[in-house]
């Protein structure tokens, strides 16, 4: 093939691969084009429901949010859940999603141009947006300026740079105390066997002091190299994981026990043998509960069974505490539309307002704080259309099924 051929454009009728690249060619510009109106919704959103200077209102009371860095407009509280559900997205995303927007929109006005240009994507200007929100004006206008040019082949490092010099040339103060301070803390996260992980177990995260750190690491190697005696067969890092749960228990001092309040609830589409410790909140084997019930210090209760089918029924306006572990059980998170607040850490609501409505198994249902909020005073409703499903109408009436993902047998 000659180099004038290689030059000449080709003719006649196109080939179905470039009709096809063609066609996702246009497809990602639309996307782009309406994944930049959305995020220009968003801050039409908030300039429609505009906050006052931020204050500590009552309890149950509206409140104006920060959801920008500082000089950015706030927003009405209760706003933002109506356009989280319009968006189909869980409240916590769509304040996330408001709050990005605003950000940009108010404190990054270049790169907010060129994503309304669709010359960069939104989700890397929200990369850029989640940065900047801590710092002062002067420190985001410093990273507007040196990165709406560029933002859309730098890497997340140089983005990371590019705002921790900002704060160090704006807000040195703060710079010198995060870089002196770590983030100190622990989280343990339970297994979920729904998402395919195995159950009985658990994910551990923890920041330490180097001193601190040094002496747990001598401990569970210490534990660790003396569980072989017990168990030769076991990998090492089975036996440190072993040696983690001794030291919890404190076995090698014998001052504390081990409780496992088993209130066991199993449900076929759950999986075979798997059962929920309530005190835990872990999902477990049968064999591993045998296991935890058999060791040496292990208190044990055992709490009778509700039937969640029932119609448990009283005079009072509390909830009886079988009828709050049986709406806990039949619904695992808040039943506003989107909401993953864990049933437990929620207030259980009288879906009819007491005393028109009783304090009945098919009167309640949990609701995270905020939510609570929104029913009470924030112009929300809802109803139950079944026992495991409700629909919400929000302010603007619009409705949102929501359905419990548990399932009563």
């Amino acid at each position: 093939m000659t180099a004038s051929t290689l030059d000449t454009p080709r003719t006649g009728p196109a080939r179905p691969a470039d009709r096809v690249l063609g066609a996702a060619r246009g497809i990602r510009a639309d996307l782009d084009a309406l994944e930049a109106r959305r995020f220009e919704i968003a801050t039409e959103w908030a300039a429609l429901h505009p906050g006052d200077e931020v204050e500590d209102g009552a309890a149950w009371e509206e409140r104006d949010l920060e959801i920008a860095g500082p000089g950015a407009p706030t927003v009405a509280e209760f706003a933002i859940p109506e356009l989280a559900a319009a968006l189909g997205m869980s409240p916590t995303g769509g304040r996330n999603f408001l709050g990005d927007a605003v950000e940009t929109k108010h404190r990054l006005p270049r790169l907010w141009a060129r994503v309304m240009d669709c010359e960069v994507p939104v989700w890397r200007a929200r990369r850029v947006a989640q940065l900047t929100r801590s710092l002062p004006p002067e420190a985001a206008a410093y990273v507007d300026r040196h990165l709406a040019a560029v933002v859309d082949h730098c890497s997340y490092a140089q983005i990371e740079r590019t705002v921790e010099a900002a704060r160090t040339t704006y807000d040195p103060e703060t710079a010198l105390a995060r870089a002196s301070e770590p983030a100190f803390g622990v989280r343990v996260t339970h297994a979920k066997p729904a998402l395919g992980e195995t159950p009985g177990t658990a994910f551990l995260d923890a920041t330490l002091t180097t001193a601190d750190a040094l002496d747990l690491e001598t401990a569970v190697a210490d534990i660790a190299h003396r569980l072989l005696t017990t168990h030769p067969d076991l990998a090492v890092d089975e036996r440190r994981a072993m040696a983690l749960g001794i030291l919890a228990r404190g076995e090698q001092t014998g001052d504390l026990t081990r409780e496992v309040v088993i209130y066991t609830h199993h449900r076929p589409h759950e999986g075979p043998g798997i059962v929920e410790v309530v005190n835990t909140r872990a999902w477990v084997t049968l064999d591993q509960l045998t296991e935890w019930c058999l060791q040496a210090g292990t208190k044990v209760t055992v709490k009778p069974v509700i039937d969640l089918a029932d119609e448990l029924f009283t005079d009072h306006y509390e909830p009886t505490p079988a009828q709050h572990e049986q709406a806990v059980l039949t619904h695992p998170t808040c039943v506003f539309p989107g909401c993953s607040r864990p049933s437990r850490a929620c207030d259980l609501d009288h879906t009819i307002p007491w005393p028109l409505g009783p304090t009945a198994t098919w009167n309640l249902a949990p609701l995270c704080r905020f939510h609570h909020r929104l029913k009470t005073t924030g112009g929300w409703t809802y109803r139950r259309l079944s026992p495991l499903s409700f629909e919400w109408t929000s302010p603007h009436g619009h409705t949102y099924p929501v359905t419990s993902s548990r399932h009563i047998h």
